[in-house]
């Protein structure tokens, strides 16, 4: 499922903030977002700008989003969190009169804000499009799969902090990718991986193995990592157009001598947004960072009537957010 930056949503919930004359919170999805108090009533539309939306300058939000360079990012007020930004259907005359769940992200003008990287390779073209790109939807804006989730066996991985690397093998050529392009072969971190991994001698015509790159120069290198690694979260079966599932994965990724992203053990009792957000939390081992956060798969690949597609979603540590700059 494609994420959706900005849509029309309902202010379920509205709460007051103790001491807080000007401010209260709204729940809009799973969100908890701090408002303008009297802005809104519960049950009320409003645009909802997910965390890393990048918004245009324009009058109607320059008062108090130039300060933070337009990007909408987790934040603490009055003590209390707030996880996007909620705005009246009047930022956009008309769409009001849609319903809840309306994109309009290119209507405002908002596009995705993404890390600066210090990797800058050079591009050999597009993305395939016969490759799914590895964006997981964040939990608390599809609310409907935790129902999902809880109806079969799940597994738990960690979420690593680097960058999104694509190796495949397609008519007898290796291709490499970062989350958006194609890459030339030449002396950067992902070709580098791949090479010492050996990859081109590994890959099975038709598959494709997607992980995450992490060390020295990408995201802060959270894991301190002394050489770049690879950690795999899937394995993709290009001709059959779907991925292959937990434990054939695994065992063709120990095959190949290649890391698993690192496993959590799920809560004995049926996952919740409250239990998820607090096994999330803590950091990376042998470091004082904050982890990323956790991704929550099926074990076996399952329909999601929710996504409308692959059920798989990420639940991000709110620490690690505070901690963003």
């Amino acid at each position: 499922m494609k994420r959706k930056l900005v849509t029309i949503q309902k202010v379920s919930k509205l709460e007051p903030i103790e001491g807080a004359d000007f401010i209260e919170k709204a729940t809009v999805m799973g969100w908890n977002v701090v408002v303008k108090k009297g802005e809104f009533k519960e049950g009320d539309k409003c645009c909802f700008f997910e965390i890393d939306s990048l918004l245009p300058s324009g009058p109607e939000w320059s008062a108090f989003m130039e300060k933070v360079k337009f990007r909408v990012k987790t934040c603490k007020l009055r003590g209390v969190l707030s996880q996007g930004l909620a705005l009246p259907t009047s930022v956009l005359p008309g769409s009001d009169l849609l319903d809840e769940g309306t994109e309009v992200t290119e209507e405002l003008g908002v596009t995705k804000w993404e890390p600066p990287t210090k990797l800058a390779p050079n591009a050999k073209g597009n993305f395939p499009s016969f490759i799914p790109k590895t964006d997981e939807i964040r939990l608390q804006s599809a609310m409907g799969v935790i129902e999902e989730i809880n109806a079969v066996d799940c597994y738990i991985s960690l979420k690593m902090d680097g960058s999104s690397l694509t190796a495949f093998m397609q008519d007898g050529e290796l291709g490499v990718c970062s989350r958006n392009l194609m890459l030339k072969e030449e002396d950067s971190a992902f070709w580098r991986v791949v090479n010492r991994y050996k990859l081109k001698e590994k890959l099975r015509e038709g598959m494709a193995i997607q992980g995450e790159l992490c060390g020295p120069g990408i995201q802060g290198n959270k894991l301190n990592l002394k050489e770049h690694d690879l950690f795999v979260f899937n394995l993709f079966n290009i001709k059959e157009g779907k991925y292959m599932g937990f434990y054939d994965m695994h065992t063709c990724v120990l095959n190949m001598g290649l890391k698993l992203v690192p496993l959590l053990k799920p809560p004995e009792e049926p996952l919740t947004l409250e239990s998820l957000l607090e096994l999330a939390r803590g950091k990376y081992e042998g470091t004082q960072n904050h982890r990323e956060g956790l991704v929550v798969r099926p074990v076996h690949e399952t329909y999601s009537p929710t996504l409308g597609g692959r059920l798989s979603f990420k639940v991000i540590n709110n620490d690690y957010l505070l901690k963003e700059k």
